[in-house]
C-alpha cells in the first residue's frame, strides 16, 4: 500500500491556514470568537502557523453541551483556532483517503450527504425484499485511539503530519465510559486504553469514516454484498434472503471485534421494506418516503414556540425565517405536501 509523506509543509503554509480559516467562518461569522480571531487574521494565522511549525502548537479546551434529539448526545465544540487547525488538516489529507471509500459510504463527504444517501436507500428498497438494520453501540466514545492511528498510519508516513494526528485524538475530550471486553482481554484492558472522540469535530467525522473503511471494503467485497450503505455508523443491508442477512449480521460482528466495537443489540432487526425503514430522519418505503414522526412533532413544537417569541419581538423575521427554511429543505425531499400545509395554513409569511 502506498503511503504518502512530505504533507506538512503543505499543512501549515499560509495559503492553506487562510482557506480552512475561510470553511472555519461558514455559518459563525457572527460569533464573538470568530471576530476576535478576523479582526486581527494575518496576525492570528502567522501565530497559528508558527506554533505547527514549531510543534509548540496545543488545542485547546472544548466546550461540552447535549442536545436532545430521540436521545441525549453530548457534543463537543473546539475553540475556533482549533477548527481553523482541523481544516487545515483535512484539506490536505482527505483527498488521500477519499480515493478508497467505497462509493455507499455518504457521511461528511463532497457531493455526498443525507439526500444522496435517502436516494440510494430508496433504490435498494425497490430491489431487495429485506433489509438489515443496525448501528454500534457507542461509536464514538468507543473508538480506540491506538486502533485509529494505525489504520491512519497505514497511508500516510510523514512524521510531523503524524504528530498533529496523534496531538489531535489524544488530546480528546473525556467521553462516555465503554467498558466493553474482548477475546483476549485481561481484567484491566478496557480501562487501560485509550477510547472516544468529540462528536462535534471535523476531524472526528472524518476519523470515524476511515475506523470503519475496512469494514465497508469487507462487507462490498468478502461479503459480496451489493447493495451496502452506511451512514457514519448507521449500516443498513438489503437482500432477498432474510437467512442470508443474519448471516451477514454474525460476520459483521466477528469482524467488529479486532477494531473494538459492537452492535446495539437493540437496534439491529431485519425486516420487509414494504413495512417502511427508518433512515436519517426519514420514514422509507419502496413507493415513497415520510418525514420520521418525531421529526415533524419536534418541529411543531419548535415553530409554535417561535412564532410566540416572534410575537412578542424577542426573535426577528430573518432568524425565524432561517429556522422554517432549513426545516422545510429537509422535508420536501419526503412526500410531505399536506404536513407542510397543515403546520403553516395559519401562517400565510410562510
Amino acid at each position: 500500500m502506498k503511503r504518502c509523506g512530505n504533507l506538512f509543509q503543505h499543512i501549515v503554509s499560509f495559503e492553506n491556514l487562510y482557506r480552512a480559516s475561510r470553511k472555519s467562518r461558514k455559518g459563525k461569522r457572527l460569533k464573538a470568537n470568530v471576530i476576535k480571531f478576523e479582526e486581527n487574521i494575518e496576525e492570528e494565522l502567522f501565530r497559528l502557523q508558527e506554533e505547527l511549525a514549531s510543534k509548540t502548537y496545543k488545542p485547546g479546551v472544548y466546550r461540552e453541551f447535549t442536545i436532545y434529539e430521540r436521545k441525549p448526545r453530548k457534543i463537543s465544540a473546539a475553540p475556533y483556532r482549533d477548527r481553523v487547525v482541523h481544516h487545515a488538516l483535512c484539506n490536505i489529507i482527505e483527498p488521500i483517503f477519499e480515493k478508497t471509500f467505497i462509493f455507499d459510504s455518504y457521511a461528511c463527504r463532497k457531493v455526498k450527504g443525507t439526500h444522496k444517501a435517502v436516494e440510494r436507500f430508496t433504490e435498494f428498497c425497490r430491489k431487495n425484499k429485506y433489509a438489515l438494520k443496525t448501528d454500534i453501540r457507542k461509536y464514538f466514545p468507543s473508538i480506540d485511539h491506538e486502533i485509529l492511528f494505525g489504520k491512519i498510519k497505514r497511508k500516510i508516513k510523514c512524521s510531523d503530519t503524524l504528530w498533529l494526528i496523534k496531538l489531535i485524538i489524544d488530546r480528546s475530550n473525556r467521553q462516555d465510559e465503554v467498558n466493553d471486553y474482548f477475546k483476549g482481554d485481561g481484567l484491566f484492558e478496557p480501562a487501560c486504553r485509550k477510547r472516544g472522540i468529540p462528536i462535534g469535530n471535523l476531524t472526528s467525522q472524518f476519523f470515524a469514516n476511515i475506523y470503519l473503511d475496512a469494514l465497508d471494503h469487507h462487507i462490498k467485497e468478502k461479503l459480496s454484498c451489493r447493495c451496502y450503505i452506511r451512514y457514519v455508523d448507521d449500516i443498513t443491508l438489503f437482500d432477498d434472503d432474510k437467512k442470508k442477512l443474519w448471516e451477514i449480521k454474525r460476520e459483521i460482528e466477528k469482524f467488529l471485534e479486532k477494531d473494538r466495537l459492537k452492535l446495539h443489540p437493540h437496534k439491529t432487526y431485519v425486516l420487509p421494506v414494504s413495512t417502511g425503514i427508518d433512515h436519517i430522519g426519514y420514514r422509507i418505503f419502496p413507493t415513497h418516503k415520510l418525514l420520521r414522526k418525531d421529526n415533524s412533532m419536534r418541529f411543531r413544537r419548535k415553530f409554535k414556540m417561535m412564532m410566540q417569541w416572534f410575537t412578542n419581538r424577542k426573535l426577528t423575521f430573518g432568524k425565524l425565517n432561517a429556522s422554517v427554511q432549513s426545516w422545510l429543505g429537509h422535508a420536501k425531499h419526503a412526500d410531505s405536501w399536506g404536513l407542510r400545509r397543515k403546520i403553516f395554513s395559519t401562517h400565510n409569511s410562510f
